[in-house]
């Protein structure tokens, strides 16, 4: 019974007319033309810092650079642990990683590929010998 009265309140209130009348585009182009590219660096120092990366990089619209030189110095099991898990959600969002010297590696989302010389060397030599 009271909600039958309330219902009533809202009803009377908005009528169907005026919610055929007002209504929202929205241009989807237009947000992705508003998005910009972020580069952003970061150090990995801990193990937990990968969080930070990772939630850069679910966004979407982010490059990282990522500085691994004082984790490998402090524990290079936790390098690998965090790198694979940089890979794994890297690949998941169908972006790219590339290590960049031995103290650098490179993540892009999706719509970025790294061109990497090494794969084209080794597609070469296997086309020359098949």
């Amino acid at each position: 019974m009271v909600l039958d009265k309330i219902k009533r309140v809202f009803s009377d209130s908005i009528s169907d007319s005026d919610l055929d009348n007002e209504y929202l585009e929205i241009d989807l182009e237009q947000e992705k033309k508003d998005k910009k590219v972020f580069v952003k660096l970061f150090v990995l120092k801990q193990y937990e810092d990968v969080n930070d990366i990772l939630n850069s990089l679910r966004e979407g619209y982010t490059i990282a650079i990522i500085d691994i030189k004082l984790l490998r110095q402090k524990d290079s099991i936790e390098l690998k642990r965090a790198i694979s898990k940089i890979k794994k959600t890297t690949d998941a969002l169908e972006g790219s990683i590339a290590g960049f010297g031995e103290n650098i590696v490179i993540v892009t989302p999706s719509f970025a590929k790294i061109h990497k010389e090494a794969e084209k060397a080794k597609q070469e030599k296997r086309s020359r010998f098949d």
